[in-house]
């Protein structure tokens, strides 16, 4: 990622950033813990945590999809939202 130029690392950071911002906003939705997500998704605790810190470089649409899965949405739900209508 390193020659990836400034423009696109900033896209992709506030990406990650509305990824772990709805990501919670279900949870709070729900009264969930990251670590219920993690038992009703079959996402490990470990990479939901590195989603919410930011430490992931990039949720995969297999692991995006498992969360949606536990919360019962569909991935076009996920995303079908305002805070995702502003990224390029």
């Amino acid at each position: 990622m390193s020659g990836a130029c400034p423009e696109k690392r900033e896209k992709l950071s506030e990406t990650r950033k509305e990824i772990a911002a709805r990501i919670i906003e279900l949870c709070r939705e729900r009264g969930w813990t990251p670590n219920h997500l993690a038992m009703v998704s079959g996402v490990s605790q470990s990479t939901i945590k590195s989603i919410l810190n930011g430490e992931s470089r990039n949720p995969g649409a297999v692991t995006l999809k498992k969360l949606c899965d536990g919360f019962g949405i569909s991935l076009g739900c996920f995303f079908g939202t305002e805070r995702f209508e502003h990224l390029e």
